[in-house]
C-alpha cells in the first residue's frame, strides 16, 4: 500500500468513526441531500421574497433586488462569493445617479447589502442554503454619517408655510401637510397612511401607522382636527381611505411631496441650496419638545419604541403619557387640548 492510500484510508476511518458517533451513517448524508429542495436562481427567487416581505420593505429594496437581477438573474442564489457582492456594490455606487443630496454612494451600498441580507434570510428559513453559507451575511455594511438635518428657525419656518400657502395650484393642501407634519413630527408615510377613521375629534388624537408597523395615537390641535376633517369630506375620502387628497377626489403620493419641496425652494434659495424636505420639520418639533419638556416626552412625541438604539433599558421606566404629550403639543401650538 502506497503512502498516499494509507492516507486516504486513515482519513475514511476518521470520517466513520465521527458519522458513528453522531449517530449517522453515509446513507443519511445522501438522504439528506436528497430532500433539500434545488436552489433557485435570483430571477426565479427574488419574486418570492418581495411578496413576502411588507409594502414598506419592497418599496425600499425593490429597486436593488432589480439591480441584482440585471447582473445575477441567471445564476443560483448560492453561487455569489462576498467578494463578488463588494465587486456589486463598488458597481452600483459608481453607476448611481448623482443628486444634490448624495453621499458618494454610501446609502445606495448599506440598502443594497440590507435587500441582500433580507434575500438570504428567507433563504435559509426555506432550507436553501445553511446560515453560515449566507454571503451577504459576511459583508459589512458602510459605517452610517452624521444626518445634516437638523431644526429650522422659527423665521425661517414662517417663511416656508408663506411660500406654500402663496403659491402653487392647492395651497389648502400643502398647508395642511406642513402643519400636519409641523404639530405631529410624523413621517410621510404616516401622513400617507392616515384615513378619515383614524380620527378621534372628541380627544383630537390621530392613530398614525408608520415604517416597522408600528402604530400610535398622536395629539394635535382642535384647529388641526377641524381641518383634516373639512379636508375630507370636500375631497370625498371614505372612512376606509386614504384621507389626503387632490381637489378631484384622487390620493395624493410622495410626489406631492418632492413637488412641494422643489416649488419652495424655487422661491427660497436656502431651501433648495440645503435640501429642506418634509423631514426636517420632523426634527425642529422634536428638538423644541426636547428642549422644553425633556427627552422621555420627545421620545414619545417622535413614536420611537423601546426596542433597539442606544436608548438603554431606562427609557421603559421613563415613558413618557398621550397626556404629556399633549401638554407638550399645547404649548407648541398655543391651543388647548382635551387630554391636557
Amino acid at each position: 500500500m502506497t503512502p498516499q492510500s494509507q492516507s486516504q484510508s486513515a482519513d475514511v476511518d476518521a470520517a466513520r468513526l465521527l458519522l458513528a458517533r453522531l449517530g449517522l451513517s453515509p446513507e443519511d448524508l445522501l438522504a439528506a441531500a436528497q430532500d433539500r429542495p434545488p436552489v433557485p436562481t435570483f430571477d426565479e427567487y427574488i419574486p418570492v421574497v418581495s411578496k413576502a416581505v411588507s409594502e414598506g420593505t419592497r418599496r425600499v429594496y425593490g429597486s436593488y433586488w432589480n439591480r441584482v437581477r440585471e447582473q445575477w438573474g441567471s445564476r443560483r442564489i448560492d453561487e455569489p462569493t462576498p467578494s463578488e457582492i463588494k465587486h456589486l456594490a463598488e458597481y452600483i455606487k459608481t453607476h448611481l445617479v448623482q443628486r444634490r443630496n448624495g453621499r458618494g454612494g454610501r446609502c445606495a451600498v448599506e440598502h443594497l447589502i440590507g435587500a441582500l441580507r433580507c434575500l438570504y434570510r428567507h433563504a435559509v428559513d426555506d432550507g436553501l442554503i445553511h446560515k453560515d453559507d449566507n454571503p451577504a451575511a459576511k459583508v459589512a455594511k458602510p459605517r452610517r454619517l452624521p444626518s445634516t438635518r437638523r431644526a429650522v428657525a422659527d423665521t425661517r419656518l414662517a417663511e416656508i408655510n408663506h411660500v406654500a400657502a402663496t403659491t402653487g395650484n392647492d395651497p389648502a393642501l400643502d398647508t395642511l401637510l406642513l402643519r400636519l407634519h409641523t404639530e405631529t413630527a410624523c413621517r410621510r408615510g404616516g401622513a400617507l397612511a392616515l384615513r378619515p377613521r383614524d380620527l378621534d375629534p372628541t380627544q383630537c388624537l390621530i392613530l398614525l401607522r408608520e415604517k416597522g408597523e408600528t402604530q400610535r395615537w398622536q395629539p394635535i390641535s382642535p384647529t388641526l382636527m377641524t381641518a383634516l376633517q373639512q379636508h375630507a369630506e370636500g375631497r370625498y375620502a371614505s372612512r376606509e381611505g386614504q384621507l389626503l387628497r387632490y381637489v378631484n377626489g384622487q390620493p395624493i403620493t410622495t410626489r406631492r411631496y418632492d413637488h412641494l419641496w422643489t416649488r419652495i425652494g424655487n422661491h427660497l434659495p436656502w431651501v433648495a441650496t440645503q435640501q429642506i424636505s418634509m423631514h426636517w420639520l420632523r426634527h425642529t418639533t422634536l428638538t423644541w419638545v426636547e428642549r422644553n419638556f425633556g427627552y422621555a416626552i420627545a421620545r414619545a412625541f417622535a413614536g420611537h419604541t423601546d426596542h433597539g438604539g442606544d436608548a438603554g433599558t431606562t427609557a421603559t421606566y421613563v415613558r413618557a403619557s398621550v397626556q404629556e404629550v399633549a401638554t407638550a403639543l399645547a404649548a407648541l401650538t398655543g391651543e388647548p387640548h382635551p387630554l391636557r
